[in-house]
């Protein structure tokens, strides 16, 4: 597991890949999962989901982010949204 971007005395540098995801320069790693680790202060499994509650990619504060046990448990949470609020809801977050 990385250390909080706050450990290393100034922000790294990110990009914005091909499918709206933050993901560190020197490194790779998807910035919402590393946050995630941080928040829960363990590696994520390899099955973990990581889930953006306001549905922006771009907002990978703590506490915006949940972690699923696997993508099942994922779709599943998108499903009841979808059910409850509509489809654009569940999938791109309030207007």
């Amino acid at each position: 597991m990385g250390r909080s971007y706050k450990s290393y005395g100034r922000t790294p540098k990110t990009h914005v890949n091909h499918n709206g995801y933050r993901v560190y320069n020197n490194t790779g790693t998807l910035v919402h999962r590393h946050m995630a680790e941080v928040k829960l202060g363990r590696p994520l499994r390899p099955s973990e989901v990581v889930h953006h509650k306001d549905r922006n990619k771009q907002n990978n504060n703590p506490s915006n982010l949940h972690v699923f046990a696997n993508q099942q448990a994922h779709w599943n949470a998108h499903k009841q949204d979808a059910a409850r609020y509509g489809p654009a809801y569940s999938f791109k977050g309030k207007k």
